[in-house]
């Protein structure tokens, strides 16, 4: 059992939760749900995580929410195999449904915007398949440095505290 969001009805599986999607959604969109907010819970924006979940539990109904968490899944063998990092194989981000988050969103971005959500998929998508790399072949994020100057550095900036006067 979890919480239904009382402006779109969307289940979330506990107050905690909700008051995340509440708090997130009015900030990105100010839409209804900022509106609600103002009304329910008029100090919302002051307050914290564990403060706005205690606000809105007693005023969002109780709904269904069935979830199969994936450590009690794969605990007794089941779906995929837990293999150092945390993404799903089929694309999308572990436990999020795109249909149901795009659902969620008003679809009116400018064009800026479209960038700047496009530049974001493709460099998420590069860090990820860099760390499936890294995972794959056993490396180290440091290895493979190349020494673009030919100086017998590689090229990050050095971290070490001696610097060699003493």
């Amino acid at each position: 059992m979890g919480f239904a969001c009382p402006v779109c009805e969307i289940p979330h599986q506990d107050a905690t939760h909700l008051a995340n999607h509440l708090a997130f959604t009015a900030m990105t969109h100010g839409d209804d749900h900022e509106a609600w907010l103002d009304d329910h819970v008029p100090e919302w924006a002051g307050y914290g995580e564990a403060e706005l979940a205690a606000a809105v539990e007693d005023l969002a109904p109780e709904a269904e929410y069935e979830q199969v968490f994936e450590d009690t899944v794969r605990a007794r063998g089941g779906v995929g195999g837990d293999h150092g990092h945390a993404h799903s194989h089929d694309g999308s981000p572990a436990g999020i449904d795109p249909g149901a988050a795009a659902a969620t969103g008003r679809g009116d971005l400018d064009e800026a915007a479209r960038a700047v959500l496009e530049e974001a998929r493709e460099l998420t998508a590069e860090m990820l398949t860099e760390d499936d790399d890294r995972d794959a072949s056993g490396t180290d994020a440091d290895e493979g440095r190349t020494d673009p100057e030919g100086d017998g550095r590689d090229g990050a900036p050095d971290t070490d505290a001696d610097d060699g006067d003493g």
